[in-house]
């Protein structure tokens, strides 16, 4: 079923939302102080690209990670996280687009805080 779900991800957006992602790590990487946040879009955009199956463990950051998660937040992670929660509740409202508005939670999850998250 996860095979199945991410095939139709994929068909219906998952690309462009993970290429959007990508592209935003690498205009990110362009500083060296943007390195830290583009790598965290690379891990977006990876989880983005075949999210079906998979969970994420928020936490599991030291100081720097704290400090950087605040940045990130300020930065980049509320408004990325509201877009995710709003897109998520829209296709919640359709049975069929519920499997998906689940993935935009986790998006949201991940948008807000990166900075430590693993994906599993």
């Amino acid at each position: 079923m996860n095979l199945l779900g991410n095939i139709v991800w994929l068909v219906f957006g998952g690309i462009l939302a993970a290429i959007a992602w990508f592209l935003a790590g690498l205009i990110l990487c362009i500083t060296i102080i943007g390195i830290p946040f583009g790598l965290q879009c690379f891990k977006i955009a990876q989880f983005v690209l075949w999210p079906f199956g998979k969970e994420i463990e928020l936490g599991n950051f030291g100081v720097g990670g704290l400090l950087l998660n605040i940045l990130w937040i300020l930065f980049f992670g509320w408004e990325l996280a509201v877009g995710h929660l709003v897109i998520g509740l829209l296709l919640c409202l359709t049975v069929l687009g519920i499997p998906f508005g689940i993935q935009h939670f986790k998006f949201a999850q991940l948008a807000f805080m990166p900075f430590g998250a693993k994906i599993r």
